[in-house]
């Protein structure tokens, strides 16, 4: 069992910016990707960006440009730096691990509101 600790959320302007962390248990070289998703009231979760550890990122287009996914190995932490934050960007973001010998884990999810 891998746990995924958040951390980075809370309150921010529209136009403003947060950054979002995510330790997981085990080193980060154990799991085949890493990602972000997010779930706003009444939708389903979504990706929000997903890296394999050996290529690149992925994001959804509604957030290209704006986020950044990015991994510190030395912390073993990895991180979604968020720009130009919109109201439509509210929502709970949850950090995902995925490894193909230990299986797929979710973090307990931060909230983050876009709202003046």
């Amino acid at each position: 069992q891998v746990q995924l600790d958040e951390s980075g959320g809370g309150l921010v302007q529209p136009g403003g910016s947060l950054r979002l962390s995510c330790t997981p248990s085990e080193s980060i070289f154990s799991l085949d990707s890493m990602g972000w998703y997010r779930q706003a009231p009444g939708k389903q979760r979504e990706l929000v960006a997903t890296s394999r550890s050996w290529g690149s990122t992925q994001y959804a287009d509604s957030v290209k440009g704006r986020f950044t996914f990015s991994r510190d190995n030395a912390k073993n932490t990895v991180y979604l730096q968020m720009n130009s934050l919109k109201p439509e960007d509210t929502a709970v973001y949850f950090c995902n691990g995925v490894s193909g010998r230990l299986g797929n884990f979710w973090g307990q999810g931060t909230q983050v509101t876009v709202s003046s």
